[in-house]
Formats: C-alpha cells, sequence, structure tokens
C-alpha cells in the first residue's frame, strides 16, 4: 500500500485526483504501477487500477492476471471494479472507502456479485487513514 500511496502522491503533481495502484504477481513481485492520469492525458479511463492492471498485463503478455493482487488507495468505481473482475485478479486490497462512487460494497458491489464468473477475495481499510488525507488535503486545496 505505500507504494501506491506514492504512485497517488505523483498523481496529485500533475493535478491529478491521488490514487495510486499496484499489480503483485503471486510471488510478491511489483508487476504493474497505476496513478490517476484522467487530467494529464486527458483520457476518462485513467483511472489509477486500470493503469495499473494494463502494465500488469503487459508485463505479463496475457490479460488474465490470476494469481495477482491489485493494491489501490481508493475504493474502485464501476468501471474499476467491473475491470478486477474480468482480469481475474486474485486479490483486491484498498484503502479508504468511497461512499459516493465505490463498487466494492460501499454504493455497490461489483466484485461478489454471484452472477459473475469471477470474485476476487477482498481486504479493505489497509492504510485507511492515510489514503483519506491524502483525498482530502487535495480536495481542500481545490475548493
Amino acid at each position: 500500500m505505500r507504494l501506491a500511496l506514492a504512485e497517488a502522491r505523483a498523481a496529485a503533481a500533475t493535478d491529478d485526483v491521488p490514487i495510486g495502484a499496484v499489480v503483485l504477481d503471486a510471488s510478491g513481485t511489483v508487476i504493474g504501477t497505476g496513478r490517476n492520469v484522467r487530467e494529464a492525458d486527458a483520457d476518462p479511463t485513467g483511472h489509477a487500477e486500470v493503469v495499473a492492471l494494463r502494465e500488469a498485463a503487459r508485463a505479463r503478455g496475457e490479460w488474465r492476471l490470476e494469481g495477482c493482487t491489485l493494491v489501490v488507495t481508493l475504493e474502485p468505481c464501476t468501471m474499476c471494479a467491473g475491470a478486477v473482475v474480468l482480469s481475474r485478479v486474485r486479490r483486491l486490497v484498498f484503502g479508504a472507502y468511497d461512499p459516493k462512487a465505490g463498487a466494492v460494497g460501499s454504493l455497490w458491489d461489483v466484485v461478489r456479485d454471484r452472477r459473475l464468473n469471477h470474485r476476487p477475495e477482498v481486504v479493505a481499510g489497509v492504510l485507511e487513514a492515510e489514503s483519506t488525507a491524502l483525498l482530502e488535503g487535495f480536495f481542500a486545496g481545490h475548493r
């Protein structure tokens, strides 16, 4: 999570919402990193999770990320939660909850939907206070 937080801080430096993500393979090796790049790249899909999953897939040479763990500083939105399911990530770890757009239990629960073909393990609230403080500091400066 500390690596994801470092990615989040880098996103804030480009005026993107400070969200960071890291993908680890089954041995714990980092195979993908990402930060929000929606503003920097003018890309509506430039969420930290999508960026990290794309990099991990390139590193593995396939889209299936079975056995991998995605660590992200904020509870994924519906798009990112769908990407987690579709990429077959084994475990999702996140820091802060997102009561306005979270799709891993807060507003929706995409990753646990029994109608889908894959449901990752979820570990929530890891370094939650630090993740929340980073987001609150960013938005306080933008109001």
